[in-house]
């Protein structure tokens, strides 16, 4: 069934200058479009070279004219797409005559809406296409696509069809409590529970490390004046992007770097040194390195690893919140002559490395990757969102909750559907206008 029955239009190229430019158009006055606005008849997916007209006929531009009708189109309506050169305002004049001829500006995510609301996409995979656009590393953008392509949905779907099975069995049982025959024991009920409940935690498992693919880790590097998180950033990030000195001191603000960390976008925050000082500014920017520490997924402690693990590091590592994952990086360690090595130690993982010259900085991205929780290959993994793994949570707390209610069918039967209509939720079987709301005006106007 089609839904939203006006006719929206939008600019779907980036804003600014470009070789090509594409105006899209979607809803049921396109047939009736085509004929005022390009000069020739449209075969149904089939690219024409042609000119775009304005009301009086002068020429707005020239380019590829590509029509699908309905229901063969990516919103599931008659879509129209006009390919013409990427000015900004030859695309302006376009969308303008579009307008003439009764289109309204789309809004955010409306055409991807339309997708999903007429069942072309569900709504994992209609977020799957923003992921893909916002992408920040290779491995992101290859795992955004295999959630479009519906592998997360499948395994949802997995779960969603053997709960219907079990929640079929229960509420047979509690319709014919006459019968003599136990339903749920001859149908093996606690064992497809279990199995589904283990099945939940793998996918929840897969979730957590498809959202670091498109959340990434935010890194923070603090520690005393002098011992090298500068020129740790530096080297993390392949790139001159903070200033080095032997000048204690010399960061006073933090500044932050995206980086690739194996695939995972991570985002890594050199912050300003801490220590004793009366220096308004500087104690303003100690102020704002234990600001990003608090917010940070795990916390690199610099130290110099000609003296260790000192009183004031000590000091330092006791502010940090106690579940803070955290690294101790030992840099400098060329001056002590000693090799790279990765050791557990009292205060937490231990890194020996310089990076003044590049030595161990593969075991600490290693140490990284794994106190992040990224454990998959890259071909395993799907993007996730936040919304998600609350969904997968909490279909996993009503499974607990039935293994332990079952006998008292009822409530058995009502954790089951609650399960499922959490399940629902991630590919928008159960989903409330508002959060559909949100989730498709974070996308792109004319996607």
């Amino acid at each position: 069934m089609v839904l939203n029955d006006d006719t929206i239009a939008a600019v779907a190229t980036a804003p600014g200058r470009g070789a090509v430019g594409i105006v899209r158009v979607s809803g049921p006055s396109v047939p009736a479009m085509i004929g005022r606005l390009v000069d020739k008849a449209l075969l149904p997916r089939l690219a024409t070279n042609a000119s775009f007209r304005a009301r009086d006929g002068a020429l707005i531009d020239s380019g590829i004219a590509l029509y699908f009708p309905a229901p063969a189109s990516y919103t599931g309506q008659h879509v129209l797409e006009l390919q013409g050169h990427g000015g900004p305002v030859v695309q302006r004049l376009l969308l303008q005559r579009c307008m003439e001829l009764g289109a309204r500006a789309a809004e955010p995510g409306e055409f991807t809406r339309r997708a999903f609301l007429n069942g072309k996409l569900d709504l994992a995979q209609a977020e799957a296409v923003a992921d893909l656009i916002d992408a920040s590393t290779g491995a992101a953008a290859r795992g955004a696509a295999r959630s479009l392509s519906g592998a997360f949905s499948a395994r949802i779907r997995e779960l969603v069809s053997g709960l219907i099975e079990l929640r079929a069995l229960v509420e047979g049982t509690i319709d014919f409590p006459e019968e003599d025959i136990d339903f749920l024991g001859a149908a093996d009920a606690a064992g497809r529970l279990a199995r589904l409940g283990s099945a939940l935690q793998g996918v929840l498992s897969a979730s957590r490390e498809g959202r670091l693919l498109r959340d990434g880790a935010r890194v923070v590097l603090i520690g005393r004046p002098n011992v090298g998180k500068s020129s740790l950033l530096n080297r993390l990030s392949g790139e001159d992007v903070a200033i080095v000195t032997d000048i204690p001191g010399t960061t006073r603000d933090v500044i932050r770097q995206a980086i690739d960390l194996g695939g995972i976008p991570a985002y890594i925050i050199d912050t300003a040194g801490l220590h004793d000082s009366a220096d308004p500014v500087e104690q303003a920017g100690m102020k704002r390195t234990w600001a990003a520490a608090e917010d940070a997924d795990v916390v690199l402690l610099v130290v110099d690893a000609r003296t260790g693990i000192s009183a004031e590091d000590r000091a330092i590592l006791a502010q940090l919140p106690t579940s803070m994952p955290r690294i101790v990086v030992h840099n400098k360690s060329d001056l002590l002559a000693r090799a790279p090595t990765r050791d557990q130690e009292e205060a937490g993982v231990g890194v020996w490395m310089s990076a003044k010259l590049n030595e161990g900085i593969d075991l600490l991205r290693d140490a990284l990757l794994e106190i992040i929780g990224w454990h998959s290959t890259e071909e395993s993994v799907f993007v996730a969102r936040a919304r998600h793994i609350s969904a997968l949570e909490e279909a996993g707390s009503h499974l607990a909750t039935a293994a332990r209610a079952t006998h008292q069918l009822e409530l058995y039967a009502e954790e089951l559907r609650l399960a499922q209509e959490a399940l629902g939720r991630i590919t928008g079987e159960f989903t409330a206008d508002d959060l559909l709301g949100e989730i498709f005006s974070r996308f792109c106007i004319g996607k």
